[in-house]
């Protein structure tokens, strides 16, 4: 139940803090006062779209709190609980700070929350009905999700286990299609994948190739200095009175007189190493420098070839391994390619299984959706006669569609969609002689308020949602409908708290709390404001309501007489 919402510098309300209470909550107030700017402000709460036009022109954020108190059990408490927001008392506080830059800051219990998790609270706080939800009731595509919505403890294990199957159902059909290219393009695609690798393999490339020839190149360029170097190391080494000779000679001396001192043949020992490792270093130079001579030749059979590699680097990759690896690729698809046939026959059998499978559970729900708009056009007819629509008929007509293309139930195949394979439509017979034609094509405004308000009726009573907003459902209705509808509300408020914003005066006067909300204007500003009506000034208001701009002496006499009778029906019920 939603006890408190606070706003502050929202659109044109500069500070408003409402406090509501069980029961019948209605809103009124003069069309433009800002009563649209509540419900936008609770559709922040319940996981809306942050704006910066929410922002109060000249303030840099708008503020919107809402204190809501949830029973043992509530579904909210559970996802908090997962989240890890801790509730005490089952009091629950959402936040909603919107920068005028647009930015978003959202917390729970002063927790911060992303909007993702917002958006798995909301709906189990609040549920608000207003026009659109009567607008989609023109709407036949949509009349499926209200029956699916009245069955769902019927329908939920058949419809899991249909959107499952159909899942799996429709990647298979879309792989299916995909592979059943025409021969013209699969030839065409094996001629360039088979070219690509016929190129690659003629090159008979190994891997690293491309590091080692970039290595011989640098070789070659710079193959007179690396012979200059040899040379002069081998000089310096070898010779006489040169490295070697003197090592030798150092050598020669510790090793005379290595037996007097006890500390000098590990220092032999070390020059004796460097003497060979040296000596060993000259053979290798020698023989190098023999070996070197520069090959004009070789040079540029390296060039060529790294040309080669990097011709082939700019259409397959930016090494000799990534072209292996491409190579790799390419080999697979083609194996691929060449087993199409049995692959796409292989799939199509398993597309098969699956819609022979799926056809069984579209037929188990079909049958279970039938049975439950039976139940639900019989529970909107009983709830139409207490809207005074006492001889409407009322059927829900659960069709199929053939489609060639469709999945075969009971020899006949139909179309199927992630709902089954049931088209749903409303229809009604308002008066009596009438046929049943489609609600969109026959039910006035009127009429289709009092059946949006009778589904919603029923609905309330199949959810936990505790708090439900009616924003002027009751457009296009009057005289006795219009005192049915309110009788409805307030029905419906003896289960869940109920906020209602209206323009009827037989539905406020069953209120029971009434708000009034009007805009203020002075020569700086524009400002909405909310007040909570005494029992005088509810009167007053009914007045305005019955008698427009002028209040009367009779406008409140007769205002006084609907609350008196309010209270009566209200009490009997």
């Amino acid at each position: 139940m939603l006890l408190e919402l606070s706003i502050r510098n929202f659109a044109i309300i500069k500070e408003v803090t409402i406090s509501f209470q069980k029961g019948l909550n209605i809103l009124t107030g003069e069309t433009g006062a800002g009563k649209s700017i509540i419900i936008d402000a609770l559709g922040l709460l319940l996981g809306g779209r942050a704006s910066a036009d929410y922002v109060r022109y000249g303030e840099t954020r708008a503020e919107v709190e809402g204190l809501f108190e949830l029973p043992s059990g509530h579904p909210a408490l559970t996802v908090c609980e997962n989240i890890g927001v801790h509730v005490e008392d089952g009091m629950l506080v959402v936040r909603r700070d919107i920068s005028n830059l647009g930015k978003s800051i959202i917390r729970l219990n002063g927790q911060m929350v992303t909007l993702a998790i917002l958006r798995e609270v909301g709906p189990w706080l609040v549920t608000v009905h207003g026009q659109h939800d009567t607008h989609m009731l023109m709407q036949a595509d949509k009349h499926i999700n209200w029956l699916d919505a009245y069955g769902e403890s019927a329908l939920g294990a058949a419809k899991s286990e249909y959107a499952q199957l159909y899942a799996a159902y429709r990647k298979t059909k879309q792989d299916v299609e995909r592979m059943a290219r025409n021969d013209q393009e699969l030839a065409q695609r094996i001629d360039l994948l088979q070219y690509q690798l016929n190129e690659i393999e003629a090159a008979q490339l190994t891997p690293g190739e491309d590091e080692k020839l970039m290595q011989q190149r640098k070789k070659w360029h710079n193959i007179e200095k690396i012979y200059s170097s040899i040379q002069d190391a081998y000089r310096s080494l070898h010779g006489e009175q040169k490295g070697m000779d003197w090592l030798g000679h150092a050598m020669s001396e510790l090793e005379r007189v290595a037996s007097f001192d006890e500390q000098l043949p590990p220092i032999v020992e070390a020059v004796q190493t460097a003497y060979y490792q040296v000596e060993d270093a000259v053979q290798q130079l020698r023989r190098l420098s023999y070996q070197m001579e520069f090959d004009p030749a070789q040079l540029a059979e390296v060039e060529s070839r790294l040309d080669q590699i990097q011709s082939l680097k700019r259409k397959y990759g930016k090494s000799v391994d990534d072209i292996l690896e491409y190579a790799a690729g390419i080999q697979d698809e083609l194996d691929e390619m060449h087993h199409y046939e049995d692959r796409l026959q292989s799939a199509q059998n398993h597309l098969a299984e699956l819609a022979a499978d799926l056809a069984v559970e579209a037929l188990e729900l079909s049958v279970i959706r039938r049975e439950c708009a039976v139940k639900l056009a019989q529970e909107i007819e009983m709830q139409l006669r207490e809207l005074h629509m006492e001889r409407a008929k009322f059927e829900i007509a659960v069709r199929q569609t053939a489609d060639e293309d469709g999945v075969e139930i009971e020899g006949v195949r139909r179309y199927v969609d992630a709902n089954g394979m049931d088209q749903v439509e409303f229809l009604i017979s308002p008066n009596p002689g009438e046929p049943l034609r489609p609600l969109a094509k026959i039910a006035s405004g009127g009429e289709l308020s009092r059946v949006m308000l009778a589904i919603k009726t029923i609905l309330a009573g199949t959810d936990q949602v505790e708090t439900l907003i009616f924003d002027e459902v009751d457009t296009g209705v009057s005289g006795r409908a219009a005192q049915a509808i309110a009788e409805k509300l307030a029905r419906v408020a003896n289960q869940r708290q109920v906020l209602c914003i209206t323009h009827l005066p037989q539905v406020a006067s069953l209120a029971d709390a009434h708000f009034l909300i009007k805009k203020e204007m002075s020569e700086h500003e524009t400002r909405t404001v909310v007040d909570r009506l005494s029992d005088q000034e509810r009167v007053v208001e009914l007045a305005r309501m019955l008698g427009g701009a002028e209040v009367t002496t009779k406008t409140e006499a007769h205002a006084r007489e609907m609350i008196l009778l309010g209270r009566k029906r209200k009490t009997a019920d």
